[in-house]
């Protein structure tokens, strides 16, 4: 695919969507040597490498890639505040991949299906995207109805992710959506899964208490500070370094 030059793509959209790929492949990637199964070690790689494939395309159009991941400050991420939450164990997860992924696979299906600057990327990423859900449904019907203690973990990780799921779908700017359209199929989707997977839906608020806004206005939570200076280290320490 041909990269559009970032004087005809809108470089609000592409950082959010750039940063959302960036961000959740560098905290998939943190479980390299971790995982709970060889196979998993894997597919989790397999899906950051993806996402990191995405990120350099959408960053690029905004901009220099590398000075956009590496030399940017936090206020200036504009990724949302759901794929910077730590991993935590498995099934947290798994959880934040449920509600990632299954929001990217529709907004990618619907900017695929249209004539806008993403539909090129959003066509190549979609089947990447379906792959990814496929796994989080997969993993949350595997979990929420195996064992008490799978069933208690992924209930817990469902219940604490809840509420950074309402970002998702507050409009940005240069991306044509359906925004009510979309939460509304997301909902759909993700309480069908949680209902096979004997798990309920979690109840509460889908937004954070912050009224100035949230990861999309560069505000984020605390463990992205420390997540960034650790994904920036290396570049930081050697400027300019070539290999």
């Amino acid at each position: 695919m041909t990269a559009t030059g970032p004087a005809t793509v809108p470089v609000t959209a592409a950082l959010a969507l750039g940063d959302d790929a960036l961000v959740l492949s560098h905290r998939l990637g943190e479980w390299a040597g971790h995982a709970p199964v060889l196979e998993e070690e894997v597919a989790l790689a397999n899906i950051a490498l993806d996402l990191l494939g995405q990120a350099r395309v959408l960053l690029s159009l905004a901009g220099d890639e590398d000075e956009l991941a590496y030399l940017r400050e936090e206020r200036a991420f504009r990724n949302l505040q759901l794929v910077e939450q730590p991993n935590g164990d498995f099934a947290h997860t798994i959880a934040r991949q449920l509600y990632f992924s299954t929001y990217q696979h529709l907004l990618y299906a619907d900017l695929a299906a249209g004539d806008g600057p993403f539909a090129p990327l959003a066509a190549k990423a979609v089947k990447e995207v379906a792959y990814h859900r496929d796994h989080a449904e997969q993993w949350t019907l595997r979990l929420g109805d195996g064992t008490e203690t799978s069933h208690e973990r992924m209930t817990r990780a469902c219940a604490a992710l809840w509420r950074y799921t309402g970002e998702m779908f507050q409009p940005v700017e240069g991306l044509a959506a359906d925004w009510a359209r979309l939460e509304e199929r997301w909902l759909e989707s993700i309480t069908d899964v949680l209902t096979r997977a004997t798990l309920a839906l979690p109840e509460g608020s889908r937004t954070g208490a912050w009224s100035a806004g949230a990861g999309r206005q560069g505000l984020h939570t605390e463990p992205f500070g420390r997540m960034l200076a650790e994904m920036q280290h290396l570049h930081r320490s050697h400027p300019g370094a070539t290999w």
